[in-house]
């Protein structure tokens, strides 16, 4: 413990994070997840920044589901995949996933950032093009820096700059090119135009790749996604995502598309060669899960219900929002100060929220991200709603009428 400056210049940011306002506090729950937690200091919060869209992250069915797998497959398989842990309830999942998604296989993950992070190198390199959305996931951007292809950004959802950029692909002779995107942007509910790209894919001989965090289970008319949102089911090469958020809430990432590629990810995918198998606990639920969802579109519709009614009652309140019909309704504030002060103040009206400022979105896009749940009822949106009008007028926000 001789460099004492290394620990001082952390401590030194540390406190500039803190002194600038852009320290990000954690907020601890002691309750399960859902509409409404119990924080730390005991009071009830109504919980508006979870993932947990369609409400089954502390739902009964979901709890028992996982602990019937626990019961009989057992707490963790202190193994790989290939080595000895593979159980069938793993083959299933994957099976069923495969079958939501219109696609041939599937490959789980730990993590959904693991999917990301692991699917390019395997399948590129030095001959190919990433062609990348440029407010793509982190997880997507360090997966393209693990691989050695060439690397091209696109503005946000620009069409134009995407043609652009698969022109210079073209023109560099690239062997194989392969459009990226987030289906969903999660910071600001925008949804990618799939169709367009799969258009401007299909005329430069192009792969494409969606990451479907922030829709696989809600999105489309049956919640299949972004791709059946579009119109492109079946048309979409390479489709990411997570079972940790509308899929049942816990972790758990997963890849899918063609049997060759998947085949390859198996074989040659780092962080699915080197990482403990997904709790088989996590598998058995998310496979509850499908089976529910994919009987009825009850709660995708109580969702995209909800959405509608907050984002028109959030507008009249004198809010500015990101214009939508996604269930991320990011309300803007500018001032990622004003964002944490705003956060906090809703904190102590009884909402639970989080302020988003840079480098998490671009400079001077500071915001609070509401989320919104089929698990949410009309009463406790009202309540929310006048909380924000409280807080906002408090912080001068909104004018006073």
């Amino acid at each position: 413990m001789s460099d004492q400056t290394f620990y001082s210049g952390l401590q030194q940011k540390l406190d500039t994070l803190r002194s600038d306002g852009l320290f990000k506090p954690e907020r601890v729950l002691a309750s399960r997840q859902g509409a409404e937690v119990v924080a730390q200091d005991g009071r009830t919060l109504i919980n508006m920044c979870a993932n947990n869209y369609l409400g089954l992250a502390g739902d009964p069915e979901t709890q028992q589901a996982a602990a019937a797998a626990l019961e009989k497959y057992g707490y963790g398989l202190s193994s790989v995949r290939f080595i000895c842990g593979t159980q069938t309830v793993h083959k299933e999942l994957e099976a069923a996933l495969s079958n939501f998604l219109g696609t041939e296989d599937t490959i789980l993950y730990a993590a959904a950032f693991d999917a990301n992070g692991g699917v390019f190198e395997p399948l590129f390199d030095e001959n190919d093009a990433i062609i990348s959305d440029a407010l793509n996931h982190a997880s997507i951007i360090d997966g393209v820096r693990l691989c050695k292809a060439a690397r091209y950004r696109y503005a946000n959802n620009d069409m134009a700059d995407l043609e652009k950029q698969l022109i210079a692909a073209t023109e560099a002779g690239k062997r194989h090119k392969i459009i990226v995107t987030d289906g969903v942007f999660s910071m600001d509910g925008t949804i990618a135009q799939l169709d367009k790209i799969v258009a401007l894919a299909e005329q430069y001989g192009a792969l494409t790749m969606i990451d479907e965090c922030h829709a696989s289970g809600f999105m489309g008319a049956t919640g299949r996604g972004t791709h059946e949102h579009c119109g492109v089911i079946g048309k979409i090469d390479i489709i990411t995502g997570t079972l940790g958020k509308a899929l049942g809430g816990a972790m758990g990432g997963f890849t899918s598309g063609k049997k060759e590629v998947i085949e390859t990810l198996r074989q040659k995918s780092r962080p699915y060669l080197f990482s403990n198998t997904l709790a088989p606990m996590i598998a058995g639920a998310s496979l509850a899960v499908l089976e529910r969802i994919s009987k009825s579109t009850e709660l995708r519709d109580r969702l995209m219900e909800n959405t509608a009614y907050f984002r028109a009652e959030i507008e009249r309140i004198g809010f500015t929002i990101k214009p939508g019909t996604h269930p991320v309704v990011p309300v803007m504030l500018f001032d990622a100060p004003v964002a944490q002060k705003f956060a906090a103040r809703m904190f102590e009206l009884g909402v639970l929220l989080s302020g988003f400022f840079y480098p998490v979105v671009p400079m001077g896009q500071a915001r609070v991200r509401v989320q919104l749940s089929a698990a949410h009822t009309r009463e406790q949106l009202d309540i929310v709603l006048k909380a924000f009008e409280q807080a906002g007028r408090e912080l001068g926000i909104i004018k006073q009428q």
